[in-house]
């Protein structure tokens, strides 16, 4: 299956917990990033702030081991099914997303 990357040689990356669901986080992945993570069978992501590979969890154990990987009807998004080793936020939440907007 071919991946479409954007202009950067980027693809987002969705992470859900694999057996509940939530959706825990959304990363960027370039190709080396995807590959890492099929063969290791843990996410890794491409930081676009430090402009470098991460593998999720390397600092703080909260390492995201992949189950399954997805692919969208266009080829320009991933679903990444993971089990979460602990806090996926940067913040110590398990989610990134616990902020709610309210809707009218």
């Amino acid at each position: 299956m071919e991946l479409k990357f954007d202009s950067n040689g980027l693809i987002p990356a969705i992470a859900q917990d694999a057996t509940s669901g939530e959706v825990l986080m959304v990363a960027w992945m370039n190709a080396e990033a995807v590959r890492l993570t099929v063969e290791t069978g843990e996410a890794h992501f491409w930081s676009r702030s430090r402009q470098e590979m991460w593998r999720k969890g390397a600092t703080s154990g909260n390492v995201l081991t992949v189950r399954e990987v997805w692919v969208d009807c266009d080829g320009d998004t991933l679903l990444l099914k993971v089990d979460a080793a602990g806090p996926t936020c940067h913040s110590g939440e398990r989610s990134c997303f616990f902020r709610r907007l309210e809707v009218v």
